[in-house]
C-alpha cells in the first residue's frame, strides 16, 4: 500500500492572495477577535514555547513573538515562511518545513500548540489532531467551523460565497463536540470554546463595513446569539494526566 499523499492546505493560506481575505477594516476585525481568544487561552503560560502548525499565514505568529512567546512555525513547504520573514525580525522565530500530519518533534516538545485556518481543510483531520496533541505538553488551541451556526446553509449558499469571495475553498464543518471527543482519545480534555461571529464572515466581507461588523456582532453577543450559534470556534483543550482521566471513569 502506498503511503498517504502529504496534505498541504497551508501553502494556500500562506499566500498573499489568502492574506487579502483579511485585509481592510473588516479583515483586521476578524483577526482581532481571533487573537483575543488565542491570548485568553494562553494566559496561564506566559513566555511559553509555542508551535504554530500551518501558521505561514502570519495571523498569530507576529503577535506571539511580540508578547514574548518562543515561537516555532511548522509549514508544509519552505514557501510557507515568506510572509513570516516579511513580518518578523530575523532570528525571532524558527521555521520547519515538514509533513504537518507527521511532525518531526518528540512527544511534548512544546508547551502549547496553536493551529489556525488549517483543520477545516485537512482530509485526514483526525491524524492532525493526534499530532497536535502528541507534541503539546500543556494545551492545544485550534479553530474550526461548527455545524450549529449559519453553516447549516453551507451547501446551498456556497456558490454565492464563491462568487463574492473569489478564492474561497470548500471546508469541513464539524458537529458540536466532535473535535473535543477526538482530542479526548489522545488524553486532552477540559474543552473551552470561543465562538467568534454570529453572522457568516462572507456577510461581513460583502458589506465591507468595519462599523457594521463591530456593532452587529456586539449586539449578537449581548443577545446570546454568538454564544449559541457563532462560528468559527476557537477551542482550547488541555492535557489531562492519568490521574485526572481515571477520576472521570
Amino acid at each position: 500500500m502506498n503511503p498517504p499523499i502529504q496534505e498541504t492546505p497551508d501553502v494556500e493560506t500562506s499566500s498573499e492572495g489568502y492574506a487579502r481575505r483579511f485585509s481592510g477594516e473588516v479583515g483586521r476585525y476578524f483577526l482581532e477577535i481571533q487573537s483575543a481568544a488565542v491570548f485568553d487561552f494562553l494566559a496561564p503560560w506566559p513566555g511559553a514555547k509555542v508551535l504554530d502548525v500551518g501558521g505561514g499565514h502570519a495571523q498569530i505568529a507576529p503577535a506571539l513573538v511580540e508578547r514574548g512567546f518562543r515561537v516555532t512555525v511548522a509549514g508544509s513547504e519552505e514557501v510557507c515562511r515568506e510572509r513570516l520573514d516579511r513580518a518578523l525580525p530575523p532570528g525571532s522565530f524558527e521555521f520547519r518545513a515538514c509533513d504537518l500530519l507527521d511532525l518531526p518533534y518528540p512527544d511534548r516538545s512544546f508547551d502549547v500548540v496553536v493551529s489556525l485556518r488549517l483543520l477545516a481543510h485537512v482530509e485526514r483531520w483526525r491524524e492532525l489532531i493526534a499530532e497536535l496533541c502528541r507534541v503539546a505538553s500543556h494545551a492545544v488551541i485550534l479553530d474550526f467551523s461548527d455545524s450549529r451556526s449559519f453553516n447549516q446553509l453551507y451547501g446551498p449558499l456556497f456558490p454565492w460565497k464563491k462568487a463574492v469571495e473569489g478564492n474561497t475553498r470548500t471546508f469541513h464543518i464539524f458537529k458540536p463536540g466532535e473535535i473535543a471527543a477526538e482530542a479526548a482519545r489522545h488524553g486532552f480534555g477540559r474543552p473551552v470554546e470561543r465562538r467568534q461571529f454570529f453572522l457568516p464572515m462572507v456577510v461581513h466581507r460583502t458589506l465591507k463595513s468595519g462599523r457594521f461588523s463591530r456593532v452587529s456582532e456586539r449586539v449578537s453577543s449581548a443577545l446570546g446569539l454568538t454564544r449559541w450559534l457563532g462560528s468559527p470556534i476557537v477551542l482550547s483543550i488541555q492535557r489531562e494526566e492519568r490521574e485526572e482521566r481515571e477520576k472521570k471513569r
